[in-house]
């Protein structure tokens, strides 16, 4: 009979895979931290299993300490499939080097407030990090030439945030709806440089676009809506619009699958384009219209008798909702579930608590500058 200690494994004698799994299996910090100061092999299967890494510059360290110091843990963590650098204001194009051995393995990239960075920092990224799906240039100094080179070497990137880059124009955003076919989510909020006609003939599958406080032309909107996958559309506060009461385009057929629709404080919408979107956006189901004095009677009526699936109605502040619009609201929309009313005074207390009585189900609240819809993370899971 063989003695049972010559069954017996020693931990080193297990092979690499077996320790992956022994890893994944650790469930706190603490536990996962000590697994490294075993050996220098569980140090190294520790580093492998390392997916993401935040770094935070120190800014009592030089920025060519910072930079030695990135440098470093990209060495270490090899495997990494997300990296931010968000913050790190004063990091060079330089300190972008090394993160192209993460190569094929990087899919999300954030470089927030990297005012340091160039095109020609971003161009050694993108070129060398085909795999990128996610990436956020926010506040970044980033030109339509960065945009090219980002829409040619990852054709499969799905969501890019754009906000307050103001060196970008339509040509940028053109590259991207032309290279990249599988774009779902956009954020060009504060791009006073963009109007929109960069989008024209954009893939179907563009669902999400955040287009706060742009100058988009109505041509641009067109373009923006024209792929027809449009779920979410935030178009608040629209600048130096010439188009009069026009965004009937939004319902003029290529926004059937918008579900979220944000047009706070766009003070010229009227009638005329609240009436084609209830209609031309059968499956809407949270609308802002908070701060749009030019929605009058006819506007609630339509809302009240093509919104059938409106679930959340934001209106605080609407100089043009009365007790007769209200009751065109309380009429239709039998799937309301929320009304923000807050500040609207041609609607008198009976007309409110008439409201209050035939929908006892809808909850009024008074909340302003409540975000319509769910933020871009929600919206994707």
């Amino acid at each position: 009979m063989v003695p049972c200690e010559d069954y017996l494994v020693s931990m080193i004698d297990l092979p690499d895979d077996s320790l992956h799994i022994i890893f994944h299996k650790l469930e706190s910090c603490t536990d996962r931290n000590a697994f490294g100061l075993t050996c220098w092999r569980w140090l190294q299967i520790q580093n492998l299993a390392r997916g993401s890494l935040q770094f935070k510059c120190s800014h009592r360290s030089s920025i060519s300490d910072n930079v030695r110091y990135l440098s470093r843990l990209l060495g270490r963590f090899q495997q990494l499939n997300s990296i931010s650098l968000a913050g790190c204001t004063e990091l060079p194009d330089s300190a972008l080097t090394q993160l192209r051995s993460s190569g094929s393995n990087l899919r999300t990239l954030f470089l927030d407030c990297c005012f340091g960075i160039t095109d020609n920092g971003l161009s050694l990224v993108f070129a060398g990090c085909p795999a990128l799906v996610s990436v956020s240039l926010y506040r970044c100094n980033v030109t339509d030439v960065g945009l090219e080179i980002l829409a040619k070497s990852c054709p499969t990137l799905e969501r890019v945030n754009l906000s307050y880059c103001t060196l970008l124009s339509d040509h940028g955003i053109g590259a991207l709806s032309r290279e990249c076919l599988k774009l779902r989510a956009m954020t060009i909020s504060y791009c006073r440089g963009i109007t929109g006609t960069g989008f024209r003939g954009c893939s179907p599958t563009l669902a999400y676009l955040e287009a706060d406080s742009c100058l988009l032309t109505p041509d641009g909107l067109l373009g923006a809506v024209s792929g027809g996958g449009l779920q979410y559309l935030n178009v608040s506060s629209l600048r130096c619009w010439a188009g009069g009461d026009g965004l009937a385009s939004i319902g003029a057929g290529f926004a059937k699958n918008l579900c979220f629709l944000n047009l706070r404080l766009c003070r010229f919408v009227g009638n005329e384009s609240v009436g084609t979107i209830a209609k031309g956006c059968p499956v809407l189901e949270e609308w802002n219209l908070a701060l749009c004095h030019e929605v009058r009677v006819s506007g609630w009526e339509a809302i009240g008798s093509n919104c059938h699936n409106l679930k959340v109605l934001h209106v605080n502040r609407c100089r043009n909702l009365c007790d007769h619009g209200l009751r065109a609201l309380q009429d239709g929309c039998h799937q309301l579930a929320v009304l923000y009313m807050h500040g609207c005074r041609r609607v008198t207390w009976v007309g409110l608590e008439s409201f209050r009585m035939r929908r006892w189900g809808v909850k009024v609240r008074g909340e302003e500058n409540v975000s319509v819809g769910p933020s871009l993370d929600q919206f994707f899971l």
